[in-house]
Protein backbone atom coordinates (compact mmCIF):
# COMPACT_ATOMS: atom_id res chain seq x y z
CA UNK A 1 0.00 0.00 0.00
CA UNK A 2 1.53 3.76 -1.08
CA UNK A 3 2.08 5.67 1.51
CA UNK A 4 0.11 8.31 0.80
CA UNK A 5 -3.12 7.25 -1.43
CA UNK A 6 -6.20 9.32 -3.01
CA UNK A 7 -8.86 6.47 -3.86
CA UNK A 8 -12.08 7.97 -6.12
CA UNK A 9 -14.73 5.16 -5.48
CA UNK A 10 -17.25 3.41 -3.20
CA UNK A 11 -15.13 3.52 0.44
CA UNK A 12 -16.43 -0.05 1.29
CA UNK A 13 -15.09 -1.41 -2.17
CA UNK A 14 -11.94 0.35 -1.23
CA UNK A 15 -11.54 -0.85 2.08
CA UNK A 16 -12.07 -4.23 1.03
CA UNK A 17 -9.71 -4.63 -1.82
CA UNK A 18 -6.85 -2.23 -0.67
CA UNK A 19 -6.54 -1.81 2.48
CA UNK A 20 -4.65 -4.25 4.83
CA UNK A 21 -5.51 -5.82 7.91
CA UNK A 22 -3.70 -3.76 10.93
CA UNK A 23 -2.44 -1.24 8.47
CA UNK A 24 -3.91 1.96 9.94
CA UNK A 25 -3.69 3.79 12.89
CA UNK A 26 -6.19 6.43 13.30
CA UNK A 27 -9.42 6.86 11.32
CA UNK A 28 -11.11 9.40 11.16
CA UNK A 29 -14.88 10.05 9.59
CA UNK A 30 -17.27 12.57 9.03
CA UNK A 31 -19.64 10.25 6.77
CA UNK A 32 -22.28 12.62 5.08
CA UNK A 33 -26.28 12.69 6.24
CA UNK A 34 -28.81 15.84 5.49
CA UNK A 35 -29.15 16.98 9.25
CA UNK A 36 -30.64 20.23 7.96
CA UNK A 37 -33.93 18.14 6.53
CA UNK A 38 -36.95 17.89 8.18
CA UNK A 39 -36.42 15.79 11.37
CA UNK A 40 -40.00 13.80 10.64
CA UNK A 41 -38.66 13.29 6.69
CA UNK A 42 -35.81 11.09 7.79
CA UNK A 43 -38.01 8.36 9.22
CA UNK A 44 -40.32 8.59 6.10
CA UNK A 45 -40.82 4.92 4.28
CA UNK A 46 -39.05 4.69 0.67
CA UNK A 47 -38.74 2.62 -1.87
CA UNK A 48 -37.16 2.64 -5.07
CA UNK A 49 -33.77 1.67 -6.78
CA UNK A 50 -31.49 4.77 -6.20
CA UNK A 51 -27.91 3.67 -6.01
CA UNK A 52 -26.74 4.89 -2.40
CA UNK A 53 -22.90 5.29 -3.48
CA UNK A 54 -23.92 7.59 -5.90
CA UNK A 55 -24.25 10.10 -3.69
CA UNK A 56 -23.10 13.85 -4.69
CA UNK A 57 -21.10 15.98 -2.99
CA UNK A 58 -23.25 19.04 -1.84
CA UNK A 59 -26.41 16.72 -1.11
CA UNK A 60 -25.54 14.88 2.06
CA UNK A 61 -28.28 12.61 2.49
CA UNK A 62 -29.02 8.65 1.97
CA UNK A 63 -32.37 7.10 1.07
CA UNK A 64 -33.69 3.48 1.25
CA UNK A 65 -32.85 1.70 -1.69
CA UNK A 66 -32.53 -2.48 -2.97
CA UNK A 67 -28.70 -1.43 -2.26
CA UNK A 68 -29.26 -0.13 1.33
CA UNK A 69 -31.72 -3.52 1.91
CA UNK A 70 -29.21 -5.98 1.21
CA UNK A 71 -26.88 -4.02 3.25
CA UNK A 72 -28.71 -4.68 6.05
CA UNK A 73 -29.50 -8.30 5.44
CA UNK A 74 -25.90 -9.06 5.04
CA UNK A 75 -25.01 -7.45 8.15
CA UNK A 76 -27.64 -9.39 9.44
CA UNK A 77 -26.58 -13.16 8.58
CA UNK A 78 -22.91 -11.87 9.69
CA UNK A 79 -24.12 -13.03 12.89
CA UNK A 80 -23.07 -11.67 16.31
CA UNK A 81 -23.44 -8.12 18.22
CA UNK A 82 -23.81 -6.51 14.86
CA UNK A 83 -26.97 -8.41 13.71
CA UNK A 84 -28.30 -8.11 17.00
CA UNK A 85 -28.32 -4.64 16.60
CA UNK A 86 -29.02 -3.77 12.98
CA UNK A 87 -32.39 -6.54 13.38
CA UNK A 88 -33.21 -3.79 16.60
CA UNK A 89 -32.71 -0.75 14.94
CA UNK A 90 -34.35 -2.47 11.74
CA UNK A 91 -37.74 -2.95 14.20
CA UNK A 92 -37.39 0.56 15.42
CA UNK A 93 -36.68 2.61 12.40
CA UNK A 94 -38.28 0.92 9.61
CA UNK A 95 -37.26 1.44 5.82
CA UNK A 96 -36.55 4.80 6.74
CA UNK A 97 -33.87 6.80 5.80
CA UNK A 98 -31.99 6.91 8.71
CA UNK A 99 -32.05 2.90 8.94
CA UNK A 100 -30.69 2.93 5.24
CA UNK A 101 -28.24 5.73 6.52
CA UNK A 102 -27.06 2.67 9.11
CA UNK A 103 -27.45 -0.14 7.30
CA UNK A 104 -24.53 1.49 4.98
CA UNK A 105 -22.89 2.68 7.87
CA UNK A 106 -22.74 -0.70 9.80
CA UNK A 107 -20.52 -2.76 7.18
CA UNK A 108 -17.89 0.00 6.53
CA UNK A 109 -17.09 0.63 10.46
CA UNK A 110 -16.80 -3.32 10.29
CA UNK A 111 -14.16 -2.87 7.14
CA UNK A 112 -12.49 0.21 9.72
CA UNK A 113 -11.99 -1.83 12.60
CA UNK A 114 -10.44 -5.03 10.43
CA UNK A 115 -7.80 -1.93 8.96
CA UNK A 116 -7.36 -0.68 12.30
CA UNK A 117 -3.84 -1.31 14.30
CA UNK A 118 -4.27 -2.81 17.93
CA UNK A 119 -3.09 0.44 18.70
CA UNK A 120 -5.33 2.45 16.69
CA UNK A 121 -8.22 4.20 17.18
CA UNK A 122 -11.40 5.77 15.42
CA UNK A 123 -13.28 9.32 15.53
CA UNK A 124 -17.10 8.82 13.97
CA UNK A 125 -17.82 12.87 13.43
CA UNK A 126 -21.51 12.93 13.32
CA UNK A 127 -24.58 15.89 14.81
CA UNK A 128 -27.16 15.35 17.55
CA UNK A 129 -29.87 14.01 14.61
CA UNK A 130 -28.15 10.39 14.34
CA UNK A 131 -25.80 10.23 17.38
CA UNK A 132 -27.39 7.87 19.53
CA UNK A 133 -27.92 5.45 16.50
CA UNK A 134 -24.37 5.44 15.36
CA UNK A 135 -23.33 4.87 18.90
CA UNK A 136 -25.38 1.38 19.31
CA UNK A 137 -23.80 0.58 16.15
CA UNK A 138 -20.52 1.53 17.36
CA UNK A 139 -20.95 -0.46 20.59
CA UNK A 140 -21.88 -3.35 18.59
CA UNK A 141 -18.47 -2.90 15.98
CA UNK A 142 -15.86 -2.03 18.80
CA UNK A 143 -17.52 -3.50 22.22
CA UNK A 144 -18.86 -0.96 24.67
CA UNK A 145 -15.60 -1.33 26.66
CA UNK A 146 -13.87 0.46 23.77
CA UNK A 147 -15.88 3.67 23.73
CA UNK A 148 -13.62 6.15 25.33
CA UNK A 149 -15.21 9.71 25.08
CA UNK A 150 -18.13 11.27 23.84
CA UNK A 151 -16.06 14.96 22.80
CA UNK A 152 -18.83 17.66 22.21
CA UNK A 153 -17.41 19.81 19.76
CA UNK A 154 -19.23 23.70 20.12
CA UNK A 155 -18.76 24.48 16.20
CA UNK A 156 -21.81 27.13 16.29
CA UNK A 157 -21.98 30.51 18.26
CA UNK A 158 -25.27 30.97 20.05
CA UNK A 159 -28.24 31.63 18.11
CA UNK A 160 -32.11 31.01 18.48
CA UNK A 161 -33.91 28.19 17.78
CA UNK A 162 -37.70 28.19 17.80
CA UNK A 163 -39.61 26.37 21.24
CA UNK A 164 -36.01 24.63 22.32
CA UNK A 165 -32.42 25.26 23.28
CA UNK A 166 -29.92 26.70 20.67
CA UNK A 167 -27.88 23.32 18.71
CA UNK A 168 -24.87 24.76 18.75
CA UNK A 169 -22.79 21.14 19.10
CA UNK A 170 -21.44 18.15 17.11
CA UNK A 171 -20.42 14.67 18.60
CA UNK A 172 -16.70 13.24 18.21
CA UNK A 173 -17.27 9.65 19.50
CA UNK A 174 -13.73 8.22 20.55
CA UNK A 175 -13.17 4.42 20.17
CA UNK A 176 -10.04 2.11 20.53
CA UNK A 177 -9.50 -1.14 18.34
CA UNK A 178 -7.96 -2.82 22.30
CA UNK A 179 -6.80 -1.13 25.17
CA UNK A 180 -2.97 -0.15 24.06
CA UNK A 181 -4.51 2.84 21.88
CA UNK A 182 -2.31 5.43 20.99
CA UNK A 183 -2.78 8.44 23.23
CA UNK A 184 -0.70 11.83 23.31
CA UNK A 185 -2.28 13.92 25.84
CA UNK A 186 -3.04 17.22 24.71
CA UNK A 187 -3.72 20.77 26.72
CA UNK A 188 -5.44 23.97 27.12
CA UNK A 189 -4.02 27.30 27.68
CA UNK A 190 -5.15 28.53 30.50
CA UNK A 191 -8.45 31.23 30.84
CA UNK A 192 -7.36 35.06 31.33
CA UNK A 193 -8.35 35.11 34.86
CA UNK A 194 -6.57 32.40 36.17
CA UNK A 195 -3.06 34.08 34.48
CA UNK A 196 -4.03 37.54 35.62
CA UNK A 197 -4.20 36.35 39.30
CA UNK A 198 -2.40 33.29 39.63
CA UNK A 199 1.13 34.83 37.67
CA UNK A 200 0.99 38.34 38.42
CA UNK A 201 4.82 39.36 38.02
CA UNK A 202 6.26 39.81 34.75
CA UNK A 203 10.27 39.65 34.21
CA UNK A 204 12.41 41.71 32.32
CA UNK A 205 12.14 39.61 28.93
CA UNK A 206 8.42 39.98 29.31
CA UNK A 207 7.58 36.26 30.88
CA UNK A 208 5.08 35.62 33.11
CA UNK A 209 5.31 34.25 36.60
CA UNK A 210 4.67 33.49 39.88
CA UNK A 211 6.86 33.23 42.95
CA UNK A 212 6.98 29.75 44.49
CA UNK A 213 8.96 29.21 47.81
CA UNK A 214 12.37 27.50 48.14
CA UNK A 215 12.17 26.11 51.59
CA UNK A 216 12.49 22.55 52.10
CA UNK A 217 9.16 20.94 53.40
CA UNK A 218 11.30 19.24 56.75
CA UNK A 219 14.33 19.70 58.46
CA UNK A 220 17.44 19.87 55.56
CA UNK A 221 20.92 20.18 57.49
CA UNK A 222 22.53 19.57 54.95
CA UNK A 223 21.13 22.71 52.39
CA UNK A 224 21.72 25.05 55.00
CA UNK A 225 23.77 27.07 53.63
CA UNK A 226 24.66 31.39 52.82
CA UNK A 227 23.87 32.00 49.59
CA UNK A 228 25.40 35.35 47.72
CA UNK A 229 23.15 36.01 44.63
CA UNK A 230 24.59 37.94 41.50
CA UNK A 231 22.36 41.22 42.53
CA UNK A 232 25.61 40.88 45.67
CA UNK A 233 23.24 40.26 48.44
CA UNK A 234 23.86 37.00 50.85
CA UNK A 235 20.77 35.15 51.83
CA UNK A 236 20.72 33.33 55.03
CA UNK A 237 18.94 29.94 54.64
CA UNK A 238 15.65 29.22 56.29
CA UNK A 239 15.07 27.54 59.39
CA UNK A 240 14.59 24.15 57.50
CA UNK A 241 16.83 24.46 55.07
CA UNK A 242 16.86 25.32 50.88
CA UNK A 243 14.71 22.81 48.94
CA UNK A 244 17.65 22.52 46.63
CA UNK A 245 21.68 22.39 46.37
CA UNK A 246 24.19 25.34 46.07
CA UNK A 247 24.88 24.46 42.61
CA UNK A 248 21.12 24.39 41.58
CA UNK A 249 20.73 27.61 43.34
CA UNK A 250 23.69 28.95 41.19
CA UNK A 251 22.31 27.77 38.13
CA UNK A 252 18.78 29.02 38.50
CA UNK A 253 20.57 32.24 39.46
CA UNK A 254 22.64 32.37 36.48
CA UNK A 255 19.19 31.23 34.29
CA UNK A 256 17.21 34.51 35.64
CA UNK A 257 15.24 32.31 37.83
CA UNK A 258 14.99 33.52 41.18
CA UNK A 259 13.07 35.94 41.89
CA UNK A 260 15.02 38.74 44.85
CA UNK A 261 12.31 40.15 47.36
CA UNK A 262 12.55 43.72 48.67
CA UNK A 263 14.26 44.25 51.80
CA UNK A 264 13.75 41.97 54.44
CA UNK A 265 11.95 39.27 52.06
CA UNK A 266 12.83 36.09 51.52
CA UNK A 267 14.52 34.64 48.11
CA UNK A 268 11.98 32.49 46.08
CA UNK A 269 11.96 30.86 42.80
CA UNK A 270 10.02 31.99 39.56
CA UNK A 271 7.29 29.41 38.24
CA UNK A 272 6.90 30.80 34.46
CA UNK A 273 3.41 30.33 32.78
CA UNK A 274 5.06 29.45 29.07
CA UNK A 275 6.62 26.14 31.41
CA UNK A 276 3.42 25.35 32.19
CA UNK A 277 1.43 23.04 29.65
CA UNK A 278 -2.32 24.28 30.83
CA UNK A 279 -5.16 21.91 32.01
CA UNK A 280 -5.31 18.48 30.12
CA UNK A 281 -7.86 18.89 27.54
CA UNK A 282 -11.29 17.74 28.00
CA UNK A 283 -13.90 16.11 26.63
CA UNK A 284 -15.96 19.57 25.60
CA UNK A 285 -14.08 21.27 22.79
CA UNK A 286 -14.80 25.25 23.24
CA UNK A 287 -11.99 26.87 21.25
CA UNK A 288 -12.13 25.72 17.69
CA UNK A 289 -14.68 27.51 15.90
CA UNK A 290 -16.50 26.51 12.55
CA UNK A 291 -15.58 27.52 9.14
CA UNK A 292 -17.45 30.98 8.85
CA UNK A 293 -17.73 32.69 5.32
CA UNK A 294 -14.90 35.02 5.92
CA UNK A 295 -12.89 32.19 6.96
CA UNK A 296 -9.50 32.07 5.12
CA UNK A 297 -9.46 28.63 5.20
CA UNK A 298 -13.01 28.48 3.57
CA UNK A 299 -12.54 26.97 0.46
CA UNK A 300 -16.37 26.61 -0.49
CA UNK A 301 -17.69 22.85 0.64
CA UNK A 302 -20.33 22.94 2.78
CA UNK A 303 -19.14 19.89 4.90
CA UNK A 304 -15.66 21.10 5.67
CA UNK A 305 -14.15 21.31 9.26
CA UNK A 306 -11.50 23.62 10.49
CA UNK A 307 -7.73 22.42 10.29
CA UNK A 308 -7.47 22.91 14.06
CA UNK A 309 -10.12 19.93 14.72
CA UNK A 310 -8.24 17.49 12.67
CA UNK A 311 -4.91 18.55 13.81
CA UNK A 312 -6.09 18.09 17.16
CA UNK A 313 -7.70 14.63 16.81
CA UNK A 314 -4.53 13.61 14.97
CA UNK A 315 -1.72 14.71 17.19
CA UNK A 316 -3.60 12.92 20.32
CA UNK A 317 -3.88 9.76 18.52
CA UNK A 318 -1.00 9.25 15.86
CA UNK A 319 2.72 10.13 15.81
CA UNK A 320 4.67 11.15 12.67
CA UNK A 321 5.15 8.42 10.91
CA UNK A 322 1.99 6.64 11.60
CA UNK A 323 -0.87 6.08 8.61
CA UNK A 324 -4.17 7.97 9.12
CA UNK A 325 -7.30 7.09 7.34
CA UNK A 326 -10.60 9.23 6.14
CA UNK A 327 -12.77 7.30 4.12
CA UNK A 328 -15.53 10.18 3.51
CA UNK A 329 -12.43 12.82 2.81
CA UNK A 330 -14.74 15.56 1.25
CA UNK A 331 -12.38 18.30 0.26
CA UNK A 332 -9.62 16.54 2.17
CA UNK A 333 -9.36 18.56 5.56
CA UNK A 334 -8.01 15.53 7.07
CA UNK A 335 -5.49 14.67 4.06
CA UNK A 336 -4.28 18.26 4.88
CA UNK A 337 -3.71 17.95 8.15
CA UNK A 338 -1.85 14.77 7.91
CA UNK A 339 0.66 16.02 5.43
CA UNK A 340 0.89 18.74 8.15
CA UNK A 341 2.05 16.93 10.63
CA UNK A 342 4.04 14.49 8.87
CA UNK A 343 1.49 11.52 9.03
CA UNK A 344 1.08 9.14 6.04
CA UNK A 345 -2.50 9.14 4.63
CA UNK A 346 -5.47 7.81 2.76
CA UNK A 347 -8.04 9.50 1.87
CA UNK A 348 -11.20 7.94 0.05
CA UNK A 349 -14.65 9.75 -1.75
CA UNK A 350 -17.36 8.24 -4.22
CA UNK A 351 -17.07 12.19 -6.21
CA UNK A 352 -14.59 12.98 -8.68
CA UNK A 353 -15.06 16.36 -7.19
CA UNK A 354 -13.68 15.80 -3.85
CA UNK A 355 -10.66 14.28 -5.39
CA UNK A 356 -10.35 17.49 -7.63
CA UNK A 357 -10.73 20.04 -4.40
CA UNK A 358 -7.92 18.25 -2.62
CA UNK A 359 -5.24 17.64 -5.31
CA UNK A 360 -6.14 21.72 -5.46
CA UNK A 361 -5.57 22.09 -1.93
CA UNK A 362 -2.60 20.00 -1.47
CA UNK A 363 -1.05 22.03 -4.69
CA UNK A 364 -1.79 25.53 -2.98
CA UNK A 365 -0.70 24.21 0.92
CA UNK A 366 2.77 22.35 -0.45
CA UNK A 367 3.27 23.39 -4.33
CA UNK A 368 3.09 21.23 -6.96
CA UNK A 369 5.96 18.74 -6.04
CA UNK A 370 3.29 17.90 -3.84
CA UNK A 371 1.96 15.51 -6.58
CA UNK A 372 4.66 13.36 -6.40
CA UNK A 373 4.06 12.17 -2.63
CA UNK A 374 1.09 10.86 -3.29
CA UNK A 375 -0.56 8.28 -5.57
CA UNK A 376 -4.53 8.58 -7.29
CA UNK A 377 -6.07 5.33 -7.62
CA UNK A 378 -9.70 4.91 -9.60
CA UNK A 379 -9.36 7.39 -12.17
CA UNK A 380 -9.38 7.26 -15.71
CA UNK A 381 -6.06 6.16 -16.83
CA UNK A 382 -7.24 5.31 -20.36
CA UNK A 383 -9.88 6.46 -23.05
CA UNK A 384 -11.78 3.49 -22.36
CA UNK A 385 -11.64 3.88 -18.63
CA UNK A 386 -12.85 7.30 -19.52
CA UNK A 387 -15.90 6.09 -21.40
CA UNK A 388 -17.12 3.77 -17.99
CA UNK A 389 -17.17 6.69 -16.09
CA UNK A 390 -18.90 8.89 -18.54
CA UNK A 391 -21.38 6.17 -19.14
CA UNK A 392 -21.82 5.73 -15.15
CA UNK A 393 -22.29 9.11 -13.51
CA UNK A 394 -21.45 11.87 -16.10
CA UNK A 395 -21.24 14.16 -13.72
CA UNK A 396 -17.97 12.45 -12.15
CA UNK A 397 -16.92 12.48 -15.50
CA UNK A 398 -17.02 16.40 -16.13
CA UNK A 399 -15.57 16.81 -12.81
CA UNK A 400 -12.27 14.74 -13.74
CA UNK A 401 -12.23 16.12 -17.44
CA UNK A 402 -12.10 19.34 -15.73
CA UNK A 403 -9.49 18.14 -13.17
CA UNK A 404 -7.09 17.59 -16.15
CA UNK A 405 -6.77 21.24 -17.27
CA UNK A 406 -7.09 22.56 -13.43
CA UNK A 407 -10.38 24.28 -14.30
CA UNK A 408 -13.26 25.45 -11.49
CA UNK A 409 -16.70 23.25 -11.96
CA UNK A 410 -19.85 25.74 -12.25
CA UNK A 411 -22.73 24.20 -10.41
CA UNK A 412 -25.74 24.24 -12.21
CA UNK A 413 -28.52 26.23 -10.91
CA UNK A 414 -32.41 26.34 -12.04
CA UNK A 415 -32.80 28.61 -15.35
CA UNK A 416 -28.79 29.53 -15.30
CA UNK A 417 -27.40 29.63 -19.00
CA UNK A 418 -26.13 26.48 -20.14
CA UNK A 419 -22.60 25.54 -22.09
CA UNK A 420 -20.28 26.50 -19.46
CA UNK A 421 -18.93 23.50 -17.34
CA UNK A 422 -16.12 24.95 -15.89
CA UNK A 423 -14.21 28.71 -15.66
CA UNK A 424 -10.58 29.20 -15.18
CA UNK A 425 -10.32 33.31 -14.28
CA UNK A 426 -6.77 35.00 -14.27
CA UNK A 427 -5.78 38.40 -14.16
CA UNK A 428 -3.38 39.77 -17.16
CA UNK A 429 -2.69 42.64 -15.75
CA UNK A 430 -3.66 44.07 -12.30
CA UNK A 431 -6.12 42.67 -10.12
CA UNK A 432 -8.78 44.53 -12.29
CA UNK A 433 -7.66 42.97 -15.05
CA UNK A 434 -9.76 40.10 -14.88
CA UNK A 435 -9.95 37.26 -17.66
CA UNK A 436 -11.82 33.96 -18.15
CA UNK A 437 -11.63 30.99 -20.03
CA UNK A 438 -14.94 28.59 -20.45
CA UNK A 439 -15.05 25.00 -20.50
CA UNK A 440 -17.78 23.08 -21.73
CA UNK A 441 -16.90 19.26 -21.86
CA UNK A 442 -19.04 16.64 -23.60
CA UNK A 443 -18.80 12.90 -23.06
CA UNK A 444 -21.10 11.92 -26.12
CA UNK A 445 -21.29 12.46 -29.60
CA UNK A 446 -19.83 16.25 -30.63
CA UNK A 447 -19.72 18.05 -33.59
CA UNK A 448 -19.44 21.08 -35.61
CA UNK A 449 -22.52 22.52 -33.75
CA UNK A 450 -20.86 22.13 -30.55
CA UNK A 451 -18.10 24.36 -31.40
CA UNK A 452 -20.70 26.93 -32.99
CA UNK A 453 -22.35 26.86 -29.62
CA UNK A 454 -19.48 27.64 -27.46
CA UNK A 455 -18.25 30.07 -29.97
CA UNK A 456 -21.46 32.18 -28.65
CA UNK A 457 -21.44 31.87 -25.22
CA UNK A 458 -17.94 32.37 -25.52
CA UNK A 459 -18.68 36.02 -27.35
CA UNK A 460 -21.70 35.99 -24.52
CA UNK A 461 -19.67 36.13 -21.76
CA UNK A 462 -16.45 38.34 -23.20
CA UNK A 463 -14.16 35.02 -22.66
CA UNK A 464 -10.68 35.54 -23.80
CA UNK A 465 -10.75 31.63 -24.88
CA UNK A 466 -13.27 28.32 -24.95
CA UNK A 467 -12.08 24.98 -24.69
CA UNK A 468 -14.84 22.04 -25.73
CA UNK A 469 -13.39 18.59 -23.98
CA UNK A 470 -14.83 15.72 -26.32
CA UNK A 471 -14.72 12.01 -25.62
CA UNK A 472 -14.90 11.64 -29.81
CA UNK A 473 -12.15 12.42 -31.94
CA UNK A 474 -12.74 16.20 -33.36
CA UNK A 475 -13.84 16.04 -37.16
CA UNK A 476 -12.56 18.70 -39.92
CA UNK A 477 -15.62 20.43 -39.65
CA UNK A 478 -14.85 20.96 -35.92
CA UNK A 479 -11.41 21.84 -36.31
CA UNK A 480 -12.79 24.53 -39.06
CA UNK A 481 -15.17 25.93 -37.08
CA UNK A 482 -12.32 26.71 -34.26
CA UNK A 483 -10.22 28.10 -36.58
CA UNK A 484 -12.77 30.78 -37.58
CA UNK A 485 -12.94 32.80 -34.32
CA UNK A 486 -9.27 33.78 -34.69
CA UNK A 487 -6.71 34.33 -32.25
CA UNK A 488 -5.95 35.80 -28.41
CA UNK A 489 -3.35 37.62 -27.83
CA UNK A 490 -1.71 38.05 -24.36
CA UNK A 491 2.01 39.04 -23.12
CA UNK A 492 2.88 35.60 -23.27
CA UNK A 493 1.53 35.55 -26.88
CA UNK A 494 -0.86 33.94 -29.09
CA UNK A 495 -3.48 31.49 -28.44
CA UNK A 496 -6.19 29.86 -30.21
CA UNK A 497 -9.64 31.69 -29.20
CA UNK A 498 -11.44 28.09 -29.58
CA UNK A 499 -9.27 24.98 -28.74
CA UNK A 500 -10.71 21.59 -29.03
CA UNK A 501 -9.08 18.77 -27.07
CA UNK A 502 -10.09 15.04 -26.60
CA UNK A 503 -9.61 12.30 -23.34
CA UNK A 504 -6.73 10.95 -25.28
CA UNK A 505 -5.34 14.42 -25.48
CA UNK A 506 -5.63 14.81 -21.36
CA UNK A 507 -4.25 11.49 -20.94
CA UNK A 508 -1.29 12.24 -23.52
CA UNK A 509 -0.81 15.40 -20.88
CA UNK A 510 -1.84 17.65 -23.30
CA UNK A 511 -3.46 21.05 -21.89
CA UNK A 512 -4.38 24.35 -22.85
CA UNK A 513 -2.78 27.10 -25.09
CA UNK A 514 -3.49 29.62 -22.63
CA UNK A 515 -1.63 32.09 -20.52
CA UNK A 516 1.04 30.49 -17.93
CA UNK A 517 -1.58 29.89 -15.08
CA UNK A 518 0.87 29.48 -12.27
CA UNK A 519 2.46 33.08 -12.97
CA UNK A 520 -0.90 34.60 -12.82
CA UNK A 521 -3.57 35.42 -9.77
CA UNK A 522 -6.39 32.80 -10.72
CA UNK A 523 -9.77 33.88 -8.65
CA UNK A 524 -10.84 30.59 -7.61
CA UNK A 525 -10.90 29.73 -3.71
CA UNK A 526 -7.28 28.70 -2.53
CA UNK A 527 -6.11 26.98 0.43
CA UNK A 528 -3.81 28.71 2.32
CA UNK A 529 0.08 27.73 2.16
CA UNK A 530 1.21 25.60 4.81
CA UNK A 531 3.29 27.32 7.40
CA UNK A 532 6.80 26.73 7.63
CA UNK A 533 8.96 29.38 9.08
CA UNK A 534 6.25 31.97 7.12
CA UNK A 535 3.07 33.58 7.57
CA UNK A 536 -0.03 32.46 5.29
CA UNK A 537 -0.21 33.68 1.88
CA UNK A 538 -3.23 36.11 1.23
CA UNK A 539 -6.33 34.40 -0.57
CA UNK A 540 -7.37 35.16 -3.96
CA UNK A 541 -10.61 36.46 -4.47
CA UNK A 542 -13.28 33.93 -4.86
CA UNK A 543 -15.62 33.33 -7.88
Amino acid sequence: MPANTLYYGDNLDILRRYVADESVDLVYLDPPFNSNANYNVLFKEHSGEQAASQIRAFEDTWTWSMEAELALEAMIVEGGQVSVAMQALRKLLGTSNMMAYLAMMAPRLVELRRVLKPTGSIYLHCDPTASHYLKLLLDAVFGPQRFLNEIAWKRWSAHSDAKRYAAVHDVLFYYGKSSQVTFNKQHMPYDDHYVSTRFKLVDSEGRRYAEQSLVSPSPRPNLTYAFTASNGVTYEPPGRGWSISREVMERWDREGRLHFPKAGGRLRRKDFLDEHPGPPLTDMWTDIYGIGGSSGERLGYPTQKPEALLERIIAASSNEGDVVLDPFCGCGTAVDAAQKLGRRWIGIDVTYLAIALIRRRLRDAYGESVDEAYEVIGEPASVSDAKVLAAADPYQFQWWALDQVHARGVERKKGADKGIDGRIYFHEGDSSDVKQIIISVKAGHTGRAHVHELRGVVDREEAVIGVLISMQDTTRPMRDEAASAGLYTSPWGKHPRLQLLTVDDLLGGKGIDCPPLRHTSQTFRKAPKAKQGHEQETLALDE
